[in-house]
């Protein structure tokens, strides 16, 4: 079926950062190999659990390769030239598809689809009154909260949009707090959502997220129906990350990320099935699993330098994930995860976490 040296069914998963090790890790006790294609080669965090082709994404020569090792192609991060996803498909299934990782690498054409679906966003461009705040974005490129200035009325907003290139104005939202939802859709249709989560995010990055988070039953169908819709509209097949803003009770989509997402890596531990194996059940053809929470759980972020293990790993219930990177200011290099059967032991052994991670100044999701 596949140019696996081994015989086996074979992922291929563009790009080999700590996604793609993750998603190799659940790969494996499925009996499927995982072959990813990476610019930096054997010195990603993938390496030590796939092969790896070393080559730039749109290099043909890899791209050819893939074809020839594998039976499905996926992806771990939206930085992918659509073109390279397109000429993959004419040979092998591209899950997700091409439409839904255009989109996400474009914040105008992402507002314009989610808007196609009724689905609410943040108002942009126009709809943003001259002489209000804003947030002055690049279209294209910038995680974590790069490639974004805030402006506080017309002027800056100006000096801005002449900082970044190809920029989009996006309105503020007064938002209560910031939470997301990941979904998981199959081959045949099938939609399995995980529990709405509460997010704590400084400077752009993801620090904290408590699964499942605390909503009501309105939010929760609404949650639901949000990633419902995307799922079916999209034809989409794979797990999706949706982040939202809680705007007075109701629910607005801030972005979308096609491929597994920080804020679901609770679920390793904290879910009956995790995200990594949903989505490889998902692209791979295989039923979809629970997404059932096993307990609460709070997940933290290592950010620039991953804590030391064994304290980590003495605050009970705790889980430890280090992805293999070099230290770096403002980069993820790993995370930890702690599962507790109620929220009063949750939040003691969240206090015990937290001073590890340098989280003890920061605000805390609601709990």
């Amino acid at each position: 079926m596949n140019g696996s040296t081994t015989g086996r069914p074979t992922l291929g998963i563009l790009g080999g950062g700590q996604l793609a090790r993750m998603l190799a890790l659940a790969a494996r006790p499925l009996d499927i190999d995982c072959v990813v294609l990476e610019p930096n080669g054997p010195l990603c965090p993938a390496a030590p659990v796939a092969e790896v082709i070393t080559g730039m994404f749109d290099d043909r020569n890899s791209l050819e390769e893939l074809v020839r090792r594998c039976d499905v192609v996926t992806v771990e991060l939206e930085a992918i030239p659509p073109a390279a996803l397109e000429w993959l498909a004419r040979y092998l299934p591209v899950r997700p598809g091409v439409e839904a990782v255009r989109a996400s690498q474009d914040r105008l054409l992402e507002k314009q689809l989610l808007r196609s679906f009724g689905i609410a966003t943040a108002p942009f461009n126009d709809e943003v009154p001259d002489d209000a705040a804003a947030i002055v974005k690049t279209r294209r490129g910038g995680y974590d909260g790069r490639g974004q200035i805030r402006a506080a009325n017309g002027p800056e907003r100006h000096a801005a949009m002449r900082q970044l290139t190809d920029p989009i104005v996006e309105g503020l939202v007064p938002f209560r707090r910031e939470l997301s939802i990941v979904a998981a859709r199959s081959v045949e249709g099938d939609i399995r959502c995980y529990p709405m989560v509460e997010n704590v995010h400084v400077d752009g990055i993801l620090r904290e997220t408590v699964a499942p988070a605390d909503v009501t039953d309105a939010q929760r169908v609404s949650g639901d129906w949000i990633a419902t819709t995307m799922l079916d509209r999209l034809g989409y097949v794979g797990v999706l990350g949706i982040e939202l803003f809680d705007v007075d009770g109701s629910l607005m989509v801030n972005e979308f990320a096609p491929r597994v997402h920080n804020s679901g890596h609770w679920t390793i531990e904290g879910a009956v099935t995790s995200q990594f194996e949903q989505h490889v059940r998902a692209v791979m053809g295989f039923p979809l699993g629970d997404p059932s929470p096993r307990g609460v759980s709070v997940m933290l972020n290592a950010i620039g330098t991953v804590p030391d293990t064994r304290e980590v790993l003495g605050v009970p219930g705790c889980h430890m994930h280090a992805y293999g990177k070099e230290d770096r200011p403002g980069r993820k290099v790993g995370h930890a995860t702690v599962v507790a059967d109620d929220w009063g032991q949750l939040e003691q052994r969240r206090s015990m976490l937290r001073p590890l991670f340098g989280m003890v100044q920061l605000p805390l999701a609601a709990r």
